[in-house]
């Protein structure tokens, strides 16, 4: 394919027409983007003036579709927004109907948008919700977590949470379904000390249920974690027809990981048991040995013997 050559003097001119060609087409685009348009953006909306006394139910999403005037530019970004920002409406006339009206609080509505911004109208433009008597109902709380801990550090007592119950409001049949509430997500690394901090209470996905408090207090009791063997008399179990049962050895070796600040205790809580059913229904000649009361945030090791031996006299 030939190419079109052209002189310096040509190249100059053909140059100047291109950026001419480029600044007009800015211009243009600069203007057009610089005037007023209508467009439609779907927006999340929140209740604010809640009426007292009053379990009211949406009948429609949560969400609705804002015709927006504005600029080419805010078209654009608007366009490309992920989230569009939410906006509250006001329930105040719910105290005397069953319904509230958009276009009755459009100078609201737009007092939260950017000022060169107007909101036009909104589909749909009204709200209806349906009402039952509100009530009260308290119930405990759930901490989810996710800790993990520098090695030999763990918990060492239950996780006290302050106020372990929140209270809830609403209606009768909402309320009858809950009956316990998560917390949010605790995150915590590296631990090696106890910890005191505070967690939001997750947020209402019901719209007419509300939740006092918003967060709560916890405190984790974190302590170093050591082994710890102690030597326990075994207790025969299921000896209804009071055989006299010889056990060998008839003590065991328990091996545990205890907190430092439960070493001394552990001792009087632990149990060692043997099952004589072992024997009488499934025939074995050894009995199994198991931990029936293990201490309170301690893990078992090791039993040593796991079985023993037994004669019994009739």
């Amino acid at each position: 394919m030939p190419f079109i050559k052209l002189t310096r003097l040509e190249q100059k001119r053909f140059g100047a027409v291109l950026i001419c060609i480029l600044c007009a087409v800015g211009a243009w685009l600069f203007m057009a983007l610089n005037k007023k348009y209508p467009y439609t953006v779907q927006t999340e909306i929140l209740y604010k003036d809640e009426p007292q006394g009053k379990a009211f139910k949406a009948l429609q999403p949560d969400t609705v579709d804002l015709k927006v005037e504005g600029t080419g530019w805010q078209l654009l970004f608007a366009r490309l927004r992920i989230k569009p920002p939410s906006v509250n409406v006001s329930l105040q006339k719910l105290n005397t109907r069953s319904y509230v009206v958009f276009s009755e609080q459009l100078d609201q509505i737009n007092r939260q948008l950017e000022t060169s911004q107007q909101v036009i109208s909104v589909k749909p433009d009204t709200l209806f919700f349906d009402f039952s008597r509100r009530t009260n109902k308290r119930v405990p709380i759930k901490l989810i977590s996710k800790l993990e801990f520098v090695p030999q550090y763990g918990i060492a007592k239950e996780i006290k949470l302050t106020p372990s119950y929140v209270n809830i409001s609403g209606p009768q049949d909402e309320l009858e379904k809950i009956h316990i509430w998560h917390t949010d997500s605790l995150k915590l690394n590296n631990i090696k000390e106890s910890v005191e901090t505070r967690v939001n209470v997750l947020k209402n996905a019901i719209s007419n249920v509300s939740i006092y408090p918003n967060n709560v207090g916890v405190k984790l009791t974190v302590d170093e974690f050591t082994e710890k063997t102690i030597e326990v008399p075994l207790t025969i179990l299921n000896n209804k027809e009071y055989y006299d049962v010889k056990l060998y050895p008839k003590k065991v070796k328990i091996t545990l990981l205890v907190a430092l600040s439960n070493y001394a205790k552990v001792d009087n809580t632990l149990k060692a048991v043997v099952d004589l059913n072992e024997w009488k229904m499934l025939r074995h000649n050894r009995l199994s040995v198991k931990v029936s009361t293990l201490p309170e945030f301690s893990k078992l090791v090791s039993i040593s013997p796991s079985n023993v031996d037994f004669i019994i006299e009739k």
